[in-house]
């Protein structure tokens, strides 16, 4: 049978689930996630994760997210979340009350989303008008690029895919058209990323090393000097955990008691108390988000303590000290 026989039949039924007969300007285009798709659980899961995610990133300035559709479109969280990952100081106001205010506001937003992620115009899989109207779609793939972006090692669920139906307002009527389209990345995609930029450093570019740990050690100092401390070796320095407690401290403004670490750890026992800490304390910061064997740095394995201090880095390279 001719499916765009059948299509004539259906396409009326699709278009009621959505409400957009009249909604959709003469040649515009919109892809929605059909109905179907909404109980798809892999989306659930990524749902809940960004909810998480976001509701730990912004714990501090005491905003709460509990729908992606409805608490992101006025452009207020999505302004916070880039302060607080980017360090960007945008020119809008915190609180846009007006769909015009709120409009101005996620334009300025998107505008330095796309900047900050180097993408053209034609690579935005979201825009001013889809995040005011709360699609879904569009503010999910909005989330999980930002995510990616600013805290590459964020393990997002993978996999996700939904159904979606495309309708354009032809000069012949509406057309609608089917497709799966994925947001988050394969397992496939994944497993061909699993050798991260350290594995390719050590592997393939062993002479860089050097100007790579120059970059972290003038970050650490820049930071620990502040505290009288000076750091020259990365491998030897980091493995009893109290130079990494101390920048993370310094870093995200935690009181360390000096009860709670062992400044000056007298046996192996003492320093993996030290590194197991500052590994909790950057999970439950949303900084780390893989696995991390503490017994590596202990042992002054180099590869893991670079990871390690790229987390800190990559949220705190452009802040003031």
């Amino acid at each position: 049978m001719d499916p765009d026989f059948l299509n004539v039949f259906t396409q009326s039924a699709a278009l009621n689930q959505f409400g957009v007969e009249n909604d959709i300007a003469q040649g515009e285009k919109r892809r929605l996630i059909k109905p179907t798709s909404h109980n798809n659980p892999r989306l659930e899961e990524l749902k809940l994760f960004l909810i998480d995610w976001i509701n730990t990133t912004l714990k501090q300035e005491h905003i709460v997210v509990k729908s992606l559709e409805e608490d992101l479109f006025d452009g207020l969280v999505l302004h916070h979340l880039l302060e607080n990952l980017g360090s960007l100081k945008l020119d809008v106001d915190k609180i846009a009350l007006t769909e015009k205010k709120q409009r101005q506001k996620l334009s300025v937003i998107l505008e330095a989303v796309a900047k900050c992620l180097q993408l053209e115009e034609n690579q935005l899989k979201w825009s001013v008008e889809s995040i005011l109207a709360k699609d879904l779609l569009s503010t999910l793939h909005l989330l999980v690029a930002i995510a990616k972006h600013f805290q590459p090692n964020l393990a997002i669920p993978p996999s996700v895919q939904v159904e979606t139906i495309i309708i354009e307002n032809t000069s012949r009527g509406l057309k609608t058209e089917t497709t799966v389209e994925y947001i988050t990345d394969t397992k496939e995609n994944l497993e061909d990323q699993s050798n991260d930029a350290f594995d390719e450093l050590f592997s393939r570019a062993p002479d860089r090393l050097d100007a790579v740990k120059q970059v972290f050690l003038q970050f650490v100092n820049q930071h620990v000097g502040k505290l009288g401390l000076n750091v020259k070796d990365i491998e030897s320095q980091f493995a009893d955990g109290v130079i990494l407690l101390l920048l993370i401290g310094q870093l995200e403004g935690y009181f360390l008691n000096l009860r709670d670490f062992f400044l000056t750890p007298a046996n192996t026992t003492e320093m993996l108390h030290n590194v197991n800490l500052a590994v909790d304390l950057l999970t439950d910061g949303g900084l780390l988000n893989f696995s991390v064997n503490s017994e590596d740095i202990v042992k002054g394995d180099m590869k893991t303590t670079l990871r390690i201090l790229y987390c800190l880095y990559s949220k705190y390279k452009t802040k003031e000290t």
